[in-house]
C-alpha cells in the first residue's frame, strides 16, 4: 500500500534516518549540494545547516525536523522526490543502486521504495540478514526470471552478500553436485559431464537427457554436454583458481551465468538413467 501525505508517519529512529541521510548525501554517488537544497526547499524542511557535509546537512534537517513535528512524513516526501524515476533517465544504474541501499534501512521501518519511487508499506524487518535479502537486486531479478531452487539453494548467502563471483562459484558447483548424485560418479567438472552423458561411439550414455531416439536428439545431448564442457572451462575454473580482484564478475554477467545454470538444472530435472 502507497504511502499517503495525509497520513501520520511515525518518526524514525536516530540510526535509520542517518542511514538514509548517509545513502542520499553520499560523496561519490549521492545527491549534488545544489539538488539536496533544492528537494528540501521543495519538501518545506528547513535547511539548517547548508554549509556542512552533504549527508550531516541532510540528517540535521530531517532531525530538526522531526523532534520539532513528531512525524517521520517529512522523510518520506523527500524521498519520494530524491527517487522520482524522472531524475534518472540518463544514469538507471544510480537509481537502482539507491533504491536498494535505501530498501535495506527501509524495510528496519517497514517501507520500501518501488520501481515508480513511491514508498510504500511493507512487514517491518526484524533481521539486517532479513532486510538485506528483500532489498537485494539480484534475488529479485532472479525470482522474475523464475530460477531454478537449486541455483537459489547453492548461493543464496553469496546473493544476499553481493558477493557475484563466490555467487557464480557456488552456483557452478550445484550442477556438478548433481550430475554426481544422478550418475553415481566421483569425477568433477568436464570429465563428470563427458562420463555421465557422453555419447562416444556406442550412443549408449550414462544419463540422458532426451530419449535419444532420433539423430537430432542425439544431436541435442551432444549439445549439452558441449555447453556443459564449455561452462566449466569459462567459469568453473577461472572462478575456482583465480583471485576474485584477479577476475571481476560484474551484476548483469552474474545474473546471465546464473540464468544458464538456472536452465541446465531444468533440462537435469528431466534426466535419467539411460545405462547401468
Amino acid at each position: 500500500m502507497s504511502v499517503k501525505a495525509k497520513q501520520i508517519i511515525p518518526i524514525f529512529m536516530g540510526p535509520h534516518l542517518e542511514a538514509i541521510a548517509k545513502i542520499l548525501g553520499d560523496t561519490k554517488e549521492g545527491l549534488t549540494g545544489s539538488e539536496i537544497g533544492h528537494k528540501l526547499q521543495q519538501c518545506r524542511i528547513p535547511d539548517c545547516d547548508p554549509s556542512i557535509t552533504k549527508w550531516k546537512r541532510l540528517y540535521n534537517a530531517f532531525a530538526e525536523f522531526q523532534n520539532r513535528h513528531r512525524v517521520g512524513n517529512h522523510v518520506i516526501v523527500f524521498i519520494k522526490e530524491a527517487m522520482n524515476p524522472a531524475s534518472y533517465t540518463g544514469s538507471p544504474d544510480i537509481f537502482q543502486s539507491r533504491k536498494e541501499k535505501l530498501n535495506v534501512v527501509l524495510a528496519l521501518s517497514g517501507y520500501r521504495v518501488g520501481d515508480d519511487g513511491i514508498m510504500r508499506r511493507t512487514t517491518k524487518a526484524s533481521t539486517l540478514d532479513e532486510a538485506l535479502e528483500r532489498a537485494n537486486r539480484m534475488q529479485e531479478q532472479l525470482r522474475r526470471r523464475n530460477a531454478h531452487p537449486e541455483v537459489i539453494r547453492f548461493c543464496e548467502a553469496e546473493i544476499i552478500a553481493n558477493n557475484n563471483f563466490h555467487a557464480v562459484l557456488e552456483a557452478m558447483k550445484s550442477i556438478a553436485s548433481r550430475i554426481r548424485s544422478l550418475s553415481n560418479l566421483k569425477s568433477d567438472g568436464a570429465n563428470l559431464v563427458k562420463d555421465a552423458f557422453g555419447l562416444g561411439q556406442t550412443d549408449s550414455p550414462l544419463l540422458a537427457i532426451n530419449s535419444l531416439d532420433t539423430e537430432t536428439l542425439r544431436g541435442e545431448q551432444r549439445g549439452f554436454v558441449n555447453m556443459l564442457v564449455g561452462l566449466f572451462g569459462m567459469i568453473r575454473n577461472p572462478t575456482a583458481h583465480e583471485p576474485k580482484i584477479e577476475w571481476p564478475m560484474e551484476e548483469i554477467d552474474a545474473l546471465d551465468i546464473l540464468t544458464m545454470i538456472s536452465f541446465i538444472h531444468r533440462k537435469l530435472d528431466k534426466t535419467y538413467k539411460y545405462a547401468e
